[in-house]
């Protein structure tokens, strides 16, 4: 629980802790503190004087005000003695926020678990149907997934939509599950250097005229040659892609990055790699397999 990279931060803590609380002490205690001449100085006025007449009077604080300090103060010194603090002094509790986690997740679990292994007797595609398990997914999902897929799970620039049937790793429940598992890595390699921007264009006018938007013939017929000598191997040579690594659908409409032609474009000459982590060492078995229905429930093989 602590880190410290030397000695002196321990002591420093514990010495500007304690000082602080002691100062605060003396100070109530010298507010506090009655005449010694035996005087009275409850209304007793003081040397500063306003508009001719209005005279300041030294009144102490009520005893109940002065009674709070005093409270907090003491409190301050349990709660320091209780717990952590003081440099590396772990309190008289033992109490660490490692600990707590580690309780709270134990509650958690005798609470949940049982239900996670009731839905795991399911097939994703029967659980996708549950609609209580479905609300499961969906906590699930705004959690872990919303952060880059949206509340929404329709994606946004260089993260896929989960909604439709366009799949870069395929859409089958035991190929998504795969992915929440393992999480995935993608990358394209840059061909600027190679094509130069010449080259970069025409590949990306033939790539655009697969989805039937408007492109130069002889830009369309130079880019094709060049697809079949650099890209077909990931990208097949329909263009439709290849699930097993990851390439993407050319001919679809889907643009992960963006389908103007200067996305296409930069996609070509300078490569994307793209990283979704796994999610097996934070999310147990119980809880990917509903996270796993809820994602295929929004997909269209899901609603079929």
């Amino acid at each position: 629980m602590f880190d410290f990279t030397s000695n002196f931060w321990p002591w420093f803590i514990t010495i500007i802790s304690s000082a602080g609380i002691i100062a605060m002490w003396w100070l109530v205690r010298w507010m506090d503190k009655k005449p010694t001449d035996g005087s009275q100085l409850d209304g007793k006025p003081l040397t500063h004087v306003w508009d001719d007449d209005l005279v300041e009077l030294n009144n102490p604080l009520p005893s109940w005000w002065k009674n709070m300090f005093y409270a907090t103060i003491i409190f301050s010194v349990g709660y320091l003695a209780l717990y952590p603090g003081l440099g590396t002094w772990q309190g008289l509790l033992g109490w660490t926020q490692e600990n707590q986690y580690e309780r709270e997740m134990s509650k958690a679990e005798e609470t949940f678990g049982p239900i996670y292994a009731s839905y795991l007797k399911k097939d994703v595609i029967a659980l996708a149907a549950d609609t209580d398990a479905l609300k499961t997914g969906r906590r699930l999902f705004n959690n872990y997934c919303a952060l880059c897929h949206g509340s929404d799970a329709a994606g946004s620039h260089g993260f896929p939509n989960l909604t439709d049937s366009d799949w870069l790793y395929g859409g089958k429940p035991e190929n998504i599950k795969a992915s929440i598992n393992n999480g995935r890595n993608g990358a394209m390699p840059a061909w600027g250097q190679i094509l130069d921007n010449d080259g970069v264009f025409n590949v990306s006018e033939y790539i655009l005229s697969l989805g039937g938007r408007d492109t130069n013939p002889t830009a369309v017929a130079a880019g094709k040659q060049k697809y079949s000598q650099l890209c077909v191997a990931c990208h097949s040579a329909d263009a439709k892609g290849n699930q097993a690594l990851g390439a993407p659908d050319l001919t679809d409409k889907v643009w992960l990055y963006g389908a103007s032609q200067r996305a296409v474009m930069a996609s070509i000459s300078e490569g994307r790699t793209g990283n979704m982590p796994s999610h097996k060492d934070f999310l147990d078995e119980g809880k990917i397999h509903v996270l796993t229905a809820y994602i295929y429930s929004l997909s269209a093989g899901g609603k079929e």
